[in-house]
């Protein structure tokens, strides 16, 4: 029988149909984020400035934020579990951070001059995870990881870095898996592996041998569906470099909140180099990166012939303000633990909530992050998903969203610190909800 004569699956057209509807429902109810959309697109291409707020038919606009809660333009109020991709830790009203970023704006915006705070900061972030020693500001993690590769092959004097793919180190170092290499990728020779192989990275670290500056990787990869390493894969990438004389960095620009100390410290395995941004400066713009001594030496411009790094808002009063409260009065250790903790229940009671409906979705992450996925596990690596798993993913988003949750549009959650239990509940009933009600268009598990 000839593939176009066979039976077409009745989910999928019941998926696309569900799927149309949905969106309907969702422009229906937004008229003034369709009309923001429109006049944006006269000036923006695509109405747009940031590639992961957008969405089709056009992206919600919000126009406030309080607490763990956000409110459209529409007069929607959404619970916040997006968490800014994990930036908005300390929710959008806490106020120390408020006062202390006042405090500052009060003394003068722009200095061009060094200050006491960005040393508070640094000693602050270098008394928390084993690599760092020492370490220099950026303003986003993009930022942080395009001077710690610098950084690592002026230190080395070589070449060449190892990533992995699905692999995301910034809107410059992007590897979805399937995707051509990314035309804004910044021109550095790169190598490839396979994540959560140990056998086969370090097989290509050793491969590489005196060309391979560094490793990078993210102990738990964020764009590519919140899956975490194991530890054997990470211990084997510690060994390889260490073997090899490549450093090894450790991207923990999304899992540095898993921990005091992040996820190296969490498992035990120490980097040469760590990249940071996100949550760290209270929402404010952010990034950094930091490691041994001896590499970070190559910046000191004590030293004749230190490379340079600069930037006018690394070192921003405001930034630096607010970090010391967020890193030095509200992100201790006890709050680290019981965020860890909440999240780690959370993505539990949302994997029962979809086992109880005998379909093929479940969520994977990390602490107070989590990503679903439309297919059965165990997930180890990024994948190309299909038509279809998108489709449900889309479905997933807008259900949430009339539900009044809001989430980013690839599903992944991040728990902010004002989120409580009762809105932990509130996801786990909406993801219960999701399941029984598609559960004829989702795949059976």
């Amino acid at each position: 029988m000839s593939p176009l004569d066979a039976p077409r699956d009745p989910r999928n057209s019941d998926l696309e149909a569900a799927l149309i509807e949905a969106r309907e429902a969702y422009s229906n109810a937004r008229p003034k984020s369709a009309a923001i959309h429109a006049k944006a697109r006269e000036v923006m291409p695509g109405g747009n400035t940031r590639t992961v707020l957008f969405y089709t038919p056009f992206p919600t606009a919000m126009v406030r934020g309080e607490g763990a809660r956000v409110f459209d333009a529409d007069g929607r109020e959404y619970v916040d579990f997006c968490g800014e991709y994990t930036a908005g830790l300390f929710g959008h009203s806490e106020t120390r951070i408020l006062d202390a970023v006042k405090a500052a704006m009060d003394r003068g915006i722009n200095l061009a001059a060094v200050g006491e705070n960005e040393g508070k900061l640094a000693a602050l972030i270098c008394g928390r995870f084993p690599s760092v020693q020492q370490l220099r500001f950026t303003n986003s993690g993009t930022e942080a990881n395009i001077m710690a590769l610098a950084g690592a092959r002026g230190f080395t004097g070589r070449t060449d870095v190892l990533v992995f793919r699905g692999g995301y180190h910034g809107g410059v170092f992007t590897f979805p898996v399937g995707v051509p290499v990314s035309p804004v990728n910044l021109p550095i020779p790169m190598r490839f592996a396979d994540y959560n192989d140990p056998a086969g990275a370090a097989a290509a670290i050793r491969e590489a041998g005196a060309a391979l500056a560094a490793v990078i990787v993210e102990p738990m990869q964020g764009s590519g569906g919140c899956i975490p390493a194991t530890r054997e894969f990470l211990a084997a990438l510690r060994e390889a470099t260490t073997e090899t004389g490549a450093l090894l960095v450790f991207d923990e620009v999304m899992t540095s909140r898993h921990g005091f100390g992040g996820l190296q410290q969490r498992m035990g395995i120490t980097p040469d180099m760590t990249t940071f941004g996100k949550y760290m400066a209270g929402g404010m713009s952010f990034g950094a990166f930091g490691g041994r001594a001896d590499i970070m030496a190559v910046f000191d411009g004590h030293r004749p012939g230190a490379m340079p790094h600069a930037g006018t808002f690394n070192n921003n009063v405001l930034s630096m303000a607010a970090g010391c409260v967020a890193m030095g009065e509200i992100f201790d250790a006890a709050a680290a633990e019981a965020l860890f903790a909440r999240g780690e229940a959370l993505r539990e009671a949302c994997n029962a909530a979809c086992a109880k409906h005998g379909v093929a979705m479940h969520f994977t992450g990390v602490g107070s992050m989590m990503s679903p996925h439309f297919r059965p596990g165990p997930i180890t690596a990024a994948y190309e998903a299909s038509a279809a798993e998108e489709q449900m993913r889309e479905l997933f988003f807008f259900d949430l969203l009339a539900g009044g949750i809001y989430l980013a549009r690839r599903g992944m959650s991040a728990l902010m610190l004002p989120v409580t239990d009762a809105d932990c509940a509130r996801f786990v009933a909406a993801v219960d909800e999701f399941c029984a009600a598609r559960r004829p268009v989702l795949t059976p598990a």
